[in-house]
């Protein structure tokens, strides 16, 4: 609205009476005298002023609202902040249908692929729309959103280096030049398990996300997309991929994601536990059977010695 008025926000704000208050707060509510005081100078009306706020997001979420458009859509104006660009659920401009893109230009479609992109449109609707229903206060029965995001930010292995798969093509001279980027150990967390289409694509230094609601608020636009592609999924099949993260971590990452499911429903957990010890028999008749058997030594009389060759062979 500033702009609008060509002046400066400080400006606009002495000139509305609300001389040195934060344009976020009042972002993300007006009371009533900050309503009427703003709709008699520009002819708004109080229930319009109010619409342009995020009061009806709850206290718990307005942490993930950034202070301007979280991505840029390529037909909008630069100094034009739409109210739902600033949520990290959000990927496509509700006026112009664009492809939101990131700092450097990219789109989704760009960074996953047209097929991944596709494959994946469905479960990012789905956790989208969980989102915010969460962020306006409203039930998502089961679990909640910080619920599931904490399993999806959990370290389920301990850290390591990047493997043979995410390291690119290099020479042995390139190898040597960076040593430290192929033995840095790069954290490893349920998302890559839950969402192994991110594991794909992803840059392997910026794979790890921050845990919890942080990895939506600050992560970046592939990062917030994933999350949101494991929110979908995981209310779709809370019980199976709680137990495919369990099977992929090891012995301290199985603590860690047991501790994050603490505070899935009781239902849920009993769920997971009954059907985790079947498929950890299951896992482990698999990798018995795919062991070589060992040939045992027959202790019969051979007629023909080990010793005893034939003309001509050695």
């Amino acid at each position: 609205m500033a702009s609008f008025y060509a002046m400066i926000v400080p400006e606009f704000l002495a000139e509305l009476g609300l001389s040195g208050r934060d344009p976020f707060d009042l972002e993300g509510r007006l009371s009533d005298g900050e309503g009427a005081l703003i709709a008699a100078r520009t002819g708004l009306s109080v229930a319009a002023l109010q619409a342009m706020t995020f009061q009806e997001v709850t206290p718990d979420a307005r942490m993930m609202i950034a202070r301007q458009n979280r991505h840029r859509c390529p037909h909008c104006q630069a100094d034009v902040h739409g109210k739902s660009l600033a949520l990290p659920w959000v990927f496509h401009c509700p006026v112009h249908g664009a492809d939101l893109q990131d700092a450097t230009g990219a789109t989704l479609p760009e960074m996953l692929g047209d097929a991944r992109m596709a494959a994946l449109a469905t479960h990012a609707k789905a956790g989208s729309a969980i989102l915010d229903a969460w962020a306006r206060g409203a039930g998502q029965g089961a679990l909640d959103a910080p619920e599931m995001l904490a399993v999806l930010t959990a370290r389920h292995r301990r850290a390591s280096p990047p493997s043979l798969s995410e390291q690119p093509r290099m020479s042995l001279q390139t190898r040597r030049d960076y040593h430290a980027f192929l033995t840095m150990p790069i954290i490893r967390q349920a998302l890559t398990v839950i969402v192994p289409e991110y594991d794909q694509v992803a840059p392997v230094l910026a794979k790890p996300v921050r845990p919890g609601l942080y990895g939506l608020a600050q992560g970046s636009l592939l990062q917030g997309f994933a999350l949101t592609v494991g929110i979908g999924r995981i209310v779709e099949e809370p019980v199976a991929l709680a137990i495919a993260v369990l099977l992929a971590s090891d012995t301290d990452g199985q603590g860690r994601v047991q501790d994050a499911l603490r505070s899935w429903p009781l239902s849920l957990r009993r769920r997971i536990a009954a059907r985790l010890w079947r498929a950890q028999r299951d896992e482990r008749d698999r990798q018995i059977a795919e062991k070589p058997t060992r040939r045992r030594q027959s202790h019969e009389y051979r007629r023909v010695q080990s010793h005893e060759y034939r003309s001509r062979i050695s």
